[in-house]
């Protein structure tokens, strides 16, 4: 018996056939090396601390070699980019494992940055060292934030030149999740008019990962609901946190309500509503105030995905077909409404519930807003303004106005809110020069930052060892830049 002999895999996605996949291995790394590990996301797999050295296991993450029972596939999707219609898309750089049974239920395992596959168009499969860092840091960073997410298992490396904006070298991250099923899934077929293999898709999808929808009168309608009401938790929790996911492509949406595909992503430091994280968003389509009507448009193109499963044999039944379909996106308007309010009266420290909160919440936003007060550290400060107002008040412009808000917000706050606020308002989250040090020191072979900053991002509301972590970014980070290619 080895290791490998209890690893019970389930590969469901795989029983929908070669509609919806291509079956092809890896073109995995030359001369591979161990580059990161996440000891979190192995114990929710339930994997040992010394699953690494299992048989062939670096092989296994570099694309090199299989373990039984694992299925490689790279999956089939469309999707809108940047609010248009791109066409057929699919895992250009991801392969899909297999899934495999876990204490926390069955989870699919992804390489990206595997080779070519049929979907990879212009692309050459493969991803950077630079890009895998950042993708596998913020997915445990997320994690550990309580945000909704996929998570990063490890990354692989190699002294493979890969050509971007400058020659990089290779690197596979694993991604880990119940599912990466897309918006996009279902807008190919329904594009394509594969009706059959849309409503085989739904029908699986629903079996499988909403089991509660396959009794409603409509399963298809009932589903867009529970997706719409996954969709409104995750947006109000990334604005929550000020986490701008730069690239809200429908393909980049995930059924199941999670953080999906981390490319030119950012947390904000000075708050600014307008902030545009990926340097290729010329028109600011995915700015942070943005995200949220973003994710409801990204709903509609899902509604009409589904559209075709509804009755539409005539102009009534459609018109019919329709509304209730705009209905189930509705939802979302309600529930991201009262996730925002909920979340930002947590991160104020209030007591229950009054009608003067939504004020008083966006008044310190437009205050933040006016100064250009950092995100994090503004509501990681007020968590102790109680009773030490002052490294607030130095985040600030204009004062006085803080003070008149701060003296309304006192009235409103419970005497014993500090705690409360601690432990919603982190002191730690991934800013881009805490991955720019890891990358740096990564390129010079020294992966240690890397381990430093899982450890310490995992914790995220303890303050650091090193109160770098937690200030202010250096002058330096004004000039970094992520893009698409990140």
């Amino acid at each position: 018996m080895t290791p490998l002999d209890g690893l019970a895999w389930a590969n469901r996605f795989a029983s929908l056939g070669p509609d919806f996949f291509t079956e092809l291995p890896a073109q995995g790394l030359p001369d591979p090396h161990w580059v990161a590990r996440s000891p979190a996301c192995a114990e929710m797999l339930g994997w040992p601390a010394e699953w690494p050295q299992w048989p062939t296991a670096l092989d296994v993450f570099a694309g090199n070699a299989a373990w039984p029972g694992m299925r490689p596939l790279a999956g089939v999707y469309s999707g809108h980019q940047f609010g248009v219609w791109a066409g057929q898309l699919g895992d250009g750089r991801a392969l899909w494992l297999g899934e495999v049974d876990s204490p926390a239920g069955p989870q699919e395992l992804q390489i990206k940055g595997g080779g070519l596959t049929p979907y990879s168009r212009r692309g050459d499969g493969r991803a950077v060292l630079r890009s895998s860092i950042r993708e596998f840091l913020c997915s445990e960073a997320m994690a550990a934030l309580g945000v909704p997410t996929t998570r990063a298992l490890c990354i692989t490396g190699s002294r493979l030149p890969v050509i971007r904006e400058s020659v990089e070298t290779a690197a596979i991250v694993t991604r880990v999740a119940p599912s990466f099923v897309r918006f996009g899934h279902f807008e190919h077929f329904a594009h394509h008019q594969q009706l059959d293999a849309l409503r085989r898709l739904t029908d699986w999808f629903i079996a499988h990962h909403a089991p509660e929808c396959a009794d409603a009168p409509e399963p298809a309608v009932a589903l867009l609901r529970k997706v719409a009401l996954q969709t409104a938790d995750l947006i109000a929790h990334w604005q929550a946190v000020g986490f701008c996911h730069g690239v809200m492509n429908t393909d980049n949406m995930s059924m199941l309500g999670l953080t999906l595909d981390y490319g030119p992503f950012g947390f904000m430091d000075g708050f600014d509503p307008g902030h545009v994280c990926n340097h290729s968003d010329d028109r600011g389509r995915y700015a942070y105030a943005r995200q949220p009507a973003v994710a409801f448009w990204n709903l509609h193109a899902l509604a009409q995905a589904l559209l075709p499963l509804l009755p539409i044999d005539s102009e009534k039944d459609t018109e019919a077909s329709t509304e209730r379909l705009l209905e189930a996106v509705e939802a979302y308007r309600e529930r991201f409404a009262g996730q925002m309010l909920g979340r930002m009266r947590a991160k104020l420290g209030l007591d229950g519930e009054q009608q003067g909160d939504q004020a008083l919440a966006d008044d310190f936003l437009k205050l933040m807003a006016a100064s250009r007060a950092d995100f994090t550290l503004s509501f990681r400060r007020l968590s102790r303004a109680l009773s030490t107002p002052e490294p607030l008040r130095d985040l600030f412009i204009d004062r006085e106005a803080l003070d008149a808000w701060l003296a309304r917000w006192r009235a409103r706050t419970a005497p014993d809110a500090e705690a409360r606020m601690l432990a919603v308002n982190p002191a730690v989250v991934l800013r881009n020069h805490l991955a720019e040090g890891a990358i740096r020191a990564a390129r010079d072979g020294d992966f240690t930052e890397i381990e430093r900053l899982l450890k310490v991002l995992g914790r995220p509301f303890d303050e650091p060892a090193l109160p770098g972590d937690a200030a202010l970014p250096p002058d330096w980070a004004q000039a970094l830049e992520v893009s698409c290619s990140s």
